[in-house]
């Protein structure tokens, strides 16, 4: 039976799962104030409707819950058994009725929060695999559903804007999706300069001496480089820039 209470005892912990769940309820209220008929409308990605995003969170809440079966019984679980599969899944989920399309949702999201309410403190320690394969400590999945369930709030294009998300949601982000960037070698001469009241902060090629330098908000400068928007930013050298890949 499930704790109706979080057994996890982490500070930091406690304050992530809160912030996931923050984004749940927003995810929640984007979701309910589309009538059934909207659905089926296109959402912010290309080729997915706004039934395909409610779909792909469901199943991703799911396949979170098996990382987490994997870390309290130790009983290796896979998110899913292979990309197609998932892509599958999504494109199975996509043409579900409303009323089956909105159970799937909830009902995951239900579970998922149940099952890390009965995750002890010594479990969260436990390895798991991502769905790319890398190896992390069951705590990770919580970040893994905050990403998920902010940016696809944002992609149900029910207005919805990266301005909505938690700063320090934001602020993990852009830092996961730059390092992504530099990993692959694609940040060369590509500078962003995110300006909020007096601060700015830089990321991207530190050490080019001709960058393209984009600027705006946190808010902006995410968007842009999650490749969602590039409403309230600036490039020093184009008219409309574009983002190297994220994922």
């Amino acid at each position: 039976m499930a704790a109706s209470h979080d057994l996890a005892t982490d500070p930091a912990l406690q304050e992530a799962l809160l912030t996931v769940r923050r984004g749940t309820e927003f995810f929640d209220r984007k979701l309910s104030e589309l009538p059934d008929d909207a659905l089926q409308a296109p959402s912010l990605l290309p080729d997915w409707t706004r039934a395909h995003v409610v779909a792909h969170v469901g199943y991703n809440a799911r396949a979170i819950t098996r990382l987490m079966k994997w870390a309290n019984t130790g009983i290796e679980t896979p998110m899913y058994s292979s990309w197609d599969a998932r892509n599958a899944e999504i494109e199975h989920g996509g043409a579900l009725s409303p009323k089956e399309l909105r159970d799937l949702y909830q009902d995951s999201a239900t579970q998922l929060d149940a099952a890390w309410r009965a995750t002890p403190p010594d479990a969260w320690k436990n390895q798991v695999k991502t769905a790319q394969g890398r190896s992390v400590p069951a705590s990770e999945t919580v970040w893994m559903r905050t990403r998920e369930i902010w940016i696809h709030a944002v992609d149900l294009n029910n207005g919805a804007t990266f301005d909505q998300i938690p700063n320090d949601v934001l602020k993990r982000l852009l830092q996961e999706i730059t390092g992504a960037w530099q990993s692959r070698g694609e940040d060369k001469d590509l500078l962003l300069k995110v300006s909020d009241a007096s601060t700015v902060t830089e990321h991207g090629d530190l050490d080019s001496d001709n960058p393209e330098i984009i600027t705006g908000t946190l808010a902006d400068i995410t968007a842009f480089a999650a490749g969602r928007s590039t409403n309230g930013i600036t490039s020093s050298k184009q008219q409309s820039p574009t983002a190297p890949r994220w994922l």
